[in-house]
């Protein structure tokens, strides 16, 4: 997948830019480039934007005090920000985490400046997606302990003004590419990008196949690849991701590994491709989270008002997990039907429930009385849950949902891809910079590394960050 310079014939066309792929890193850094001053060229493999961010449900999570936190009452600012994501990962890259912090409200501005629409409203519910146009809510960890003890906990969580829960991703990357062309953006699409030119150690072009054609495209100063995950890739999934061959793979068509395979080509490492989203929530509705989660051993075993990927995560890792809840709480998962979360049934006495789900016998009596007598002090000495979402769990009849892997459905995407550095550079091994090579979006690997540190949002502003840093960059070098 590497062409030297010198096996090039004849350019079909050049720019300063070229940009593979349409998606949300794509559209941004064709935009930051093209505004200042750059030509630019993307080169799309689908015949419109259909990848991941199409499909998104258009949360971009953003703090430090954007527009809409500030017209919300909540207090934000670049340190706690940071402070919040250096505590959740595991593995934080401080250099990253700092500059999306410091540039989260400028990002904000930008993407409205730009069509971007988001009203100045708050959803209070603890939920996946706001089924309405309400623009900010939680999507992290920020209030599960320790780490609304590490970090000042804010709200960062900006969806899109958009009524329903699909379709807010796809009409912020419609204002944008509308933007992208009023500005000159030269987008070309049925564009399959299959080689990266190279003149010596630098990335100088592309070569890609339009239906029977072939095309070599010559980039000035530099090549942006935007072109996706590898959900859809057999080969990699199985060799990075086998522990989740039970989920479902979500995201765009062409999420193939395309890109990552080509940077991999030029010298490019790679980063958390072992790291997935996953998600079967066990919310909305909200007052499930004061039920608790048991494995096949009767043991709870994580706090249930974490963010529902990491829950999720925790499940998949327990292999067997029901959520038990009483009659005061008793309601059906809102994704009971998609993820097939089925209600084992009601029990007159834990005892029942316990010989029915396989439990070792006493052991699930012996978890409920501890956790309500706690509770009913306000206490989770085990897990900490926040004390908004403890009750005792000690008016029956009771009932239990499985959401055991492979039983309950879990939906997914990948987080691993290229190392970058904060300006979207493509790094190598050692961390030196591919001279003329940079990119972003979901064949990057970008802030989050697997379900655990999750916030619904961080992909899009990620995806949008970096790629306007790499746009920025390469037009600076032109």
């Amino acid at each position: 997948m590497i062409v030297a310079a010198t096996d090039v014939g004849t350019w079909s066309a050049e720019a300063d830019l070229i940009v593979v792929g349409y998606g949300i890193a794509g559209v941004c850094g064709a935009v930051e480039a093209r505004e200042a001053g750059a030509d630019v060229i993307v080169l799309e493999r689908s015949s419109g934007c259909t990848g991941s961010t199409a499909v998104a449900s258009g949360h971009f999570y953003l703090g430090g005090g954007t527009a809409v936190q500030t017209a919300c009452g909540f207090s934000d600012s670049a340190q706690a920000m940071a402070d919040y994501w250096m505590a959740v990962t595991e593995r934080p890259d401080k250099a990253k985490i700092d500059a999306l912090a410091a540039g989260s409200v400028a990002l904000f501005d930008w993407l409205e400046a730009r069509g971007v629409p988001f009203d100045r409203s708050y959803f209070p519910t603890k939920a996946v997606i706001q089924q309405g146009r309400e623009c900010l809510i939680w999507t992290g960890n920020e209030k599960v302990w320790p780490y609304r003890d590490q970090a000042h906990p804010a709200p960062r969580g900006h969806k899109v003004a958009f009524d329903g829960e699909e379709g807010a991703g796809a009409l912020a990357l419609q204002k944008l590419t509308e933007h992208a062309a009023r500005i000159g953006v030269d987008a070309r699409f049925d564009m399959q990008v299959d080689a990266l030119v190279m003149e010596g150690d630098h990335v100088i072009g592309v070569r890609a196949r339009h239906f029977d054609e072939r095309l070599y495209f010559r980039a000035r100063n530099g090549v942006l690849l935007a072109g996706g995950g590898f959900g859809r890739n057999e080969t990699m999934m199985a060799r990075h991701l086998a522990r989740f061959d039970g989920v479902t793979v979500v995201g765009g068509p062409y999420d193939d590994g395309a890109a990552i395979n080509l940077g991999i080509a030029a010298g490019g490492a790679v980063e958390n491709m072992d790291g997935m989203l996953v998600t079967s929530p066990i919310y909305p509705p909200e007052q499930l989270i004061k039920g608790i989660l048991v494995n096949r051993d009767g043991k709870r075993f994580i706090a249930e008002d974490c963010y529902h990927t990491r829950t999720s995560l925790a499940i998949i890792e327990q292999g067997d997990a029901w959520l038990i809840v009483d009659q005061d709480i008793f309601a059906y998962p809102a994704w009971r039907d998609h993820a097939n979360q089925q209600l084992v049934d009601g029990f007159e006495t834990i005892g029942e429930m316990e010989a029915r789900l396989g439990m070792p016998k006493g052991a699930l009596e012996e978890t409920m009385a501890d956790y309500s007598r706690s509770a009913s002090s306000g206490e989770d000495p085990d897990f900490h849950k926040h004390p908004d979402w403890l009750k005792p769990l000690d008016q029956g009849p009771w009932a239990a949902f499985d959401f055991s892997y492979r039983r309950a459905a879990f939906y997914a995407f990948t987080l691993g891809g290229l190392r970058i550095s904060a300006q979207g550079k493509v790094l190598d091994d050692q961390g030196m910079a591919i001279p003329g090579l940079y990119a972003a979006g979901a064949c990057a690997a970008m802030l989050a590394h697997d379900a655990h540190n999750y916030a619904s949002g961080i992909s899009l502003a990620c995806g949008a960050f970096f790629g306007r840093e790499a746009g920025r960059h390469a037009a600076e070098r032109a």
